[in-house]
């Protein structure tokens, strides 16, 4: 494989962490696929697309952890509404709602944000050195595959 070849393989491969606002999992899917696909052509292909593997599913837990922090909010909110139900009408419930806890959904949902800008921001770092034919590490990363 020449070595812009392999520049290019390793720069698509730092670019298909976007694969996952195209599809489900495609953030992970799309790079395995490009290692299952040209691991024995060259060692540097294989320690990027593990390094993208890595990081996109570093990403996808540390976003689902965030996630799953907004259910006690949720539950909060909603219980509340039972607590201070006193309105009872033939089975319509009147839910009023409560504002308690509307900064912690707030809070959760900019830092997500922030997460996305972080990521994108991430990988287009590790796409403009993948050009250069440099090396990039993503900070963070849990090494799942090593």
């Amino acid at each position: 494989m020449t070595i812009q070849n392999e520049k290019n393989t390793t720069l698509l491969t730092h670019l298909s962490g976007f694969g996952g606002y195209i599809f489900p999992f495609g953030s992970v899917v799309i790079p395995l696929i490009i290692r299952e696909t040209k691991k024995n052509e060259s060692k540097q292909i294989d320690k990027v697309s593990k390094d993208v593997i890595n990081f996109n599913l570093s990403y996808l837990l540390y976003t689902f952890l965030l996630k799953l922090s907004i259910i006690p909010f949720f539950l909060g909110t909603f219980f509340q509404n039972f607590r201070n139900y006193t309105s009872y009408d033939n089975w319509n419930f009147h839910f009023e709602y409560n504002s308690n806890h509307f900064f912690g959904f707030i809070s959760i949902a900019s830092i997500l944000s922030i997460f996305a800008i972080i990521k994108v921001v991430l990988i287009i770092q590790a796409a403009i050195k993948a050009n250069k034919g440099e090396d990039y590490e993503y900070p963070f990363v849990i090494k799942f595959i090593k």
